[in-house]
């Protein structure tokens, strides 16, 4: 890229970026007249919509390369990025290119005053609808930034599926104390007489989402019922789907896996059912070949001299829980030698007291590091006060601390905000990073 279409892309990031001062706004009239204004270019794309607490990126990435494995051309649009801006908008896998984003987005700089104030998200969405379009996309996985029921994306009006995964408690702010109340949010997806698929457990979310399910005449496939998945072994799920069961090798790590590709895969047969060439063995390939960077990733820098590091984007108590659970196997498989440590910080919104609690008997040494987001709280003293450990004076002071303690032979377990791990994967790796952005 020459410096021009560098300096190109960054000045288009920062007009877009600016709007994050507007903040979440949640509510779908901006959107649709946004739409409408470029010419509705979300109308003619064919959608599997995918909201959830947890989960719902890990199960976009197995329906994407799903798909793809199936000979379909792909969208796919998540949030956030991990390291540049790009990431949120792949078309059969790989994302799009600066230049064709920062030509997007100064074409939609110069439509702005025309339109309704739109935010940083859904300028993103928008963005992702012209780009799947105009890549004449056979399929476009899209999955919900915040909720579900208001979030820019939740206007499609006729996805072939829409998939819910894990109802846990995050964003409480926003979207309800009660689990009831988030799932109620995420049901909002649910499309009259379009097929969903429901990955929630929990009996109260459960109940809520089968119930605007029933109203909006859904035929809801639910986990537990019409399909289930459980681990079979490091890698491997048993995955069933009516009456037949499938053992699939997963490209995603962690016992939590098995429930993620159990939605996909069930996603997959009511697309089969609505005339897509959807294979078995599309699916096998599809799921074995999936990847999520900063998902339960473990990484050994070059020279053997530094610990190992294990990047997961755990950002709420259960995302902690599932993280802890794959942390205690391999310690209980003794794949992890030497000291573990535990680099953490949690944007000030966080329960961080029940997120550190899932890690006690299982770290040796704690480490605290404050992400670079407004939502950040202004001392690490919040976590001290809940598990004791050292204070780093930024990220990558948290790096080296963590590595020092973890010494050679030991792990180093980065969790807690995507945001964290987005500045520690990007130290440790040596890589390109846009600023982050929290929306």
């Amino acid at each position: 890229m020459t410096r021009a279409h560098d300096e190109g892309y960054a000045r288009e990031l920062r007009w877009l970026y600016g709007l994050s001062a507007r903040g979440v706004r949640l509510e779908l009239d901006r959107m649709r007249a946004g739409l409408r204004h470029r010419g509705h270019p979300e109308r003619g794309l064919q959608v599997v919509h995918v909201a959830g607490t947890n989960g719902k990126g890990s199960v976009a990435s197995f329906c994407e390369r799903t798909l793809r494995a199936a000979g379909l051309r792909t969208g796919l649009f998540t949030s956030p990025h991990l390291h540049r801006f790009v990431e949120r908008f792949r078309v059969n896998g790989r994302p799009l290119g600066e230049r064709e984003v920062a030509r997007r987005l100064g074409d939609l700089r110069a439509a702005a005053p025309e339109m309704p104030p739109l935010t940083f998200f859904e300028h993103s969405a928008l963005l992702a609808f012209e780009a799947f379009r105009d890549h004449a996309c056979d399929v476009v996985v899209l999955e919900t930034g915040l909720g579900g029921r208001l979030d820019a994306t939740n206007v499609v009006p006729d996805p072939l599926v829409s998939v819910i995964t894990r109802i846990a408690y995050d964003h409480t702010n926003i979207l309800g104390s009660e689990l009831g109340q988030i799932a109620a949010e995420k049901a909002g997806i649910l499309k009259r007489g379009r097929p969903a698929v429901i990955g929630a457990r929990d009996p109260e979310a459960r109940r809520v989402l089968l119930e605007v399910a029933r109203r909006r005449r859904t035929d809801p496939w639910v986990i537990g019922r019409e399909f289930d998945g459980v681990p079979a072994g490091v890698g491997r799920a048993l995955v069933r789907v009516g009456d037949e069961t499938q053992s699939l090798r997963l490209g995603l790590a962690g016992d939590h896996q098995a429930e993620n590709a159990a939605i996909a895969v069930a996603a997959m047969h009511r697309l089969r059912a609505q005339g897509l060439e959807v294979s078995d063995e599309a699916i096998s390939e599809g799921l074995a070949k999936a990847r999520w960077p900063g998902r339960l990733e473990r990484y050994r820098p070059p020279g053997g001299q530094r610990p190992r590091f294990l990047f997961d984007c755990a950002h709420n108590p259960d995302g902690c829980a599932a993280l802890a659970e794959h942390l205690r196997a391999m310690v209980s498989g003794q794949r992890a030698t030497g000291r573990v440590v535990l680099l953490f910080g949690a944007l000030a919104d966080k329960d961080y007291e029940a997120m550190l609690g899932s890690f006690d008997g299982l770290v040796d040494r704690r480490v605290y590091a404050i992400p670079k987001m407004p939502r950040a709280p202004e001392s690490a003293a919040v976590f001290t006060a809940v598990r004791d450990g050292l204070v780093a004076r930024s990220v990558r002071e948290g790096v080296a601390k963590a590595e020092r303690a973890a010494g050679p032979d030991g792990l180093v377990v980065v969790a807690g905000s995507i945001f964290l791990v987005q500045e520690a994967r990007a130290l440790v790796r040596g890589l390109r990073a846009d600023p982050s952005v929290g929306l």
